[in-house]
């Protein structure tokens, strides 16, 4: 028996046969919301439940009940905002619906609209983000995104297009793989950056603890600097192709945006993987982190600080680093020897040789890995 979902049911608001066919001519007479790619990704992701118990974009009341108490009201822990941001007051009716479209004026979902309002933006960023500061990458996307928000349950029409669709999967669509596989316990691998020795570490420790591993990397927005999509999982593949023993690993993309919210963010990410069908989660130094805006280890801390406990069990992992005494990797947990025998290891380490002109020592990164990775250009839009 899989893990239930965060809240207890799996969301669908997906129409299929008929009821899609009726709700696409529908749609034809509503007014129309045009929505950026990362809200059209939050719309299904809404809709096939992999935000669950989320039906739809958040309204007043849920918005700060997450801002201020880090639970929806009434119901489970909730760490984020999901928002369908507007720079302008938008001309919807509250109680009617409205299509949701996208650049080209393709319909793909549908909102019923329950409220409008307008937000608070840096009050809403320094409970969320811990700062206001605009140079946050979290927060500039807020500010950029505009100051009124549409509130309302959703209904996807259709998959949004996006560049690797082909690696994108359902929460449901992943349970089956797991239950296909007979696994009963699953851990989960967060990222946003192609895989070094230290993810290698946890990937491991992983397979040593469930009967198998999912590896679900961003497929949305990243930061400027960050390796490109393809890039990242062509890295992956090699690992769980060439590395990984067959049938006991799960590669799939999450299609969302980085959120860039530290603590909050690994609580959000443990929640999704919960609704895949994860048992553990694994939660590194940093995790979600930019800059110097998070203590390291505050998104371990938050785990313990949550208004009730999540369903998925949070696996804690120290800093990760390459140990000449040990002739190994090795972390704080496992290693006694002098720090000065330490490497650290990183992705901007990484980056940095690459562009360079410098192929990375194997100590950092794999070398059937290395032979992929490239200085890392513009990301295409997924």
């Amino acid at each position: 028996m899989l893990i239930p979902p965060h809240g207890n049911t799996l969301v669908q608001r997906v129409a299929e046969g008929a009821e899609r066919e009726r709700l696409r001519a529908e749609a034809r007479a509503l007014p129309a919301l045009t929505a950026d790619l990362d809200t059209l990704l939050d719309l299904e992701n809404l809709a096939t439940g992999a935000f669950s118990p989320l039906e739809g974009f958040m309204d007043r009341e849920a918005l700060w009940a997450v801002a201020e108490t880090l639970r929806l009201p009434g119901g489970p822990v909730w760490p984020l905002p999901v928002l369908f941001q507007r720079r302008q007051r938008p001309r919807v009716a509250v109680g009617e619906a409205a299509a949701i479209r996208d650049a080209s004026g393709r319909v793909l979902g549908l909102l019923e609209v329950t409220e409008v309002y307008r937000l608070d933006l840096e009050r809403l960023a320094r409970r969320v983000w811990g700062t206001d500061a605009p140079r946050h990458p979290g927060v500039a996307l807020l500010y950029r995104k505009g100051p009124w928000a549409v509130a309302g349950r959703v209904t996807l029409l259709e998959p949004v297009p996006h560049a690797y669709r082909a690696w994108s999967r359902s929460p449901a669509e992943v349970r089956a793989e797991f239950a296909r596989r007979g696994f009963a316990t699953v851990v989960a691998f967060q990222t946003r950056n192609a895989p070094h020795r230290a993810h290698e570490y946890l990937h491991r420790l992983g397979l040593e603890l469930a009967d198998g591993l999912l590896i679900h990397p961003i497929l949305g927005r990243k930061k400027p600097g960050d390796f490109d999509t393809r890039t990242i999982l062509e890295a992956y593949r090699v690992l769980v192709e060439r590395v990984y023993p067959p049938g006991r690993v799960v590669l799939a993309g999450l299609a969302t945006a980085m959120r860039y919210a530290g603590p909050r963010e690994a609580v959000f990410h443990a929640i999704v993987r919960q609704n895949f069908g994860a048992t553990h989660f694994i939660v590194g130094r940093d995790h979600a982190g930019v800059g110097d805006y998070y203590d390291p280890f505050a998104a371990h801390r938050i785990f313990d600080e949550l208004p009730e406990p999540l369903g998925i069990r949070i696996l804690k992992v120290g800093a990760v680093f390459h140990c000449a005494a040990c002739g190994g990797i090795a972390s704080e947990r496992t290693c006694g020897h002098d720090p000065r025998a330490r490497t650290p290891i990183s992705m901007t380490t990484v980056r940095r040789l690459l562009r360079e002109g410098r192929r990375p020592p194997p100590e950092l990164v794999r070398p059937e890995v290395a032979e992929v990775l490239r200085v890392p250009p513009p990301d295409p839009r997924p």
